[in-house]
């Protein structure tokens, strides 16, 4: 019984999420340091970017191109938090060295990685290896999930995001 108990926690911990569900709260440290949750952001809209790793060709990209359309992103009032399993020290010379103007938080033990279901099994020249897949939560004021981005192209995402929230308002 325990056994079938733990399985069934097991699951449910792995659920994929979907739109409109309550997205999960978290607390982690950003570039500097600081401590963020989600329930910081409860009234504003927040894009949420998992990325597999700092100072990478697809993450640095995809992260420039945030940068570069953040003007717009304010505009349209959304906060922008990247998350990846890189230290705070790493998250800060990331930042440093690209200019990125918005929060990077640390997820060293994958906690929050492993609830939005963005850890799992990846293949890259044949190997197969467990890793985060890049995927995007819009979450609505109030904290419910909006729309799941996932298999982001980093060259296109921040103008995806900004096109699909400009025809919903």
């Amino acid at each position: 019984m325990a056994l079938k108990c733990l399985l069934l926690a097991n699951q449910l911990h792995f659920m994929k999420l979907k739109i409109k569900s309550k997205a999960p709260e978290f607390k982690l440290s950003d570039q500097d340091g600081k401590s963020h949750s989600l329930k910081d952001y409860k009234d504003k809209w927040v894009l949420l970017y998992f990325y597999p790793k700092d100072d990478t060709p697809g993450c640095t990209k995809e992260a420039c191109m945030i940068r570069d359309n953040l003007p717009d992103f304010k505009k349209l009032k959304i906060t922008v938090l990247g998350i990846s399993a890189d230290s705070v020290k790493s998250h800060k010379k990331f930042r440093d060295k690209y200019g990125l103007p918005f929060t990077l938080l640390a997820d060293e033990k994958k906690g929050v990685i492993k609830k939005y279901g963005v850890w799992a099994k990846k293949k890259f020249m044949g190997k197969e290896y467990m890793g985060i897949m890049r995927t995007s939560f819009l979450i609505a004021p109030g904290g419910k999930i909006f729309k799941i981005y996932e298999n982001v192209k980093p060259e296109i995402h921040a103008e995806e995001v900004i096109r699909d929230f400009k025809n919903i308002k």
